[in-house]
């Protein structure tokens, strides 16, 4: 019944990613919200959606491995799942101009949860400074890229803002419960099989969580649509750790870090996305063979942390 339940969780969360995404474009588009806008905030915080409805449901039930876990986990899927696919399908090669102020946000999120991790806390004040820092980036962002770097395609919703907002809601609604149905299922997971919310967390609910980005990476791939994938990924790792974590700690009032990540999965995290960001920093593109060891490596490590 616990994996009926992360299947189901699994389902929900991306169907519910996805109503939402198309239901907010359609109400920005009537609303004539630029474009750029769009992209920068409603298109990235509908996909981060998944993963702060695991947080907080995970912290709400005195259950913070598997909200901090999800986010790190989520990020190394990010960046050797679901870049590495986009590298073996070609949709990376042309990551566009804007890739080396992700690159740099990235690594600067990346840092602060570093930081975090070794006070052991995140607590409310610290929450706060990173949606300081989110909304920066965005602000920053917007008036630093040009109009043809988000180009986002038409949706499959109505043309019409009441369908719209009625579709975003039932989104939203699918997401909460899809994230109910993952933590239950999960949770019951690593009790019957002696194995630690940490461990859940940073595989079955950070892959989880990563579906929808996994998803648009691979349409991607087969639509030719050249860096699509890319400053998704660097925009998204930010997101969770910045977004995700610092509503989380303002809501949870605080979350309490496990000394067990800083011994191997911060530095994992670091590594991983670390790597990337120096390949792109350098102007190197992710080729093929680069995204086939990506893929490669984030099996191995899945391996490990269950052996």
């Amino acid at each position: 019944m616990d994996w009926v339940l992360v299947i189901a969780g699994f389902i929900l969360l991306m169907s519910g990613g996805e109503v939402i995404v198309q239901g907010a474009i359609v109400i920005a588009r009537r609303m004539r919200v630029p474009p750029l806008l769009i992209g920068f905030t409603i298109v990235a915080v509908g996909t981060s959606l998944p993963e702060l409805a695991v947080s907080l449901e995970a912290v709400a039930g005195n259950q913070p491995d598997l909200a901090i876990g999800g986010v790190m986990g989520s990020n190394v899927a990010n960046v050797m799942l679901v870049l590495g696919t986009a590298s073996m399908l070609g949709a990376a090669s042309d990551p566009g101009v804007g890739v080396r102020r992700d690159a740099k946000a990235m690594m600067f999120a990346s840092m602060m949860l570093l930081g975090a991790v070794y006070l052991g806390e995140i607590s409310r004040s610290f929450g706060g400074l990173m949606l300081i820092c989110l909304v920066a980036y965005y602000v920053y962002s917007y008036v630093n890229t040009n109009q043809e770097e988000s180009e986002i395609e038409d949706s499959w919703v109505p043309d019409n803002i009441t369908i719209a907002a009625l579709v975003t809601v039932i989104g939203g609604v699918l997401i909460w419960k899809g994230a109910d149905f993952l933590i239950e299922g999960a949770t019951g997971i690593a009790s019957s099989m002696g194995i630690s919310e940490a461990i859940i967390g940073l595989s079955v609910v950070a892959l989880g969580t990563s579906l929808p980005e996994l998803a648009v990476t691979i349409v991607a791939g087969l639509r030719g649509q050249g860096g699509v994938a890319v400053g998704n990924v660097l925009g998204s790792n930010m997101m969770n750790i910045f977004g995700i974590l610092g509503i989380t700690a303002l809501i949870g009032g605080g979350i309490s870090v496990n000394p067990g990540f800083a011994e191997r999965d911060i530095w994992v995290m670091l590594l991983t996305s670390g790597l990337v960001a120096a390949m792109l920093l350098d102007g190197r593109e992710i080729g093929r063979r680069t995204g086939f060891s990506m893929v490669a490596g984030y099996i191995l490590y899945m391996a490990y942390l269950y052996l």
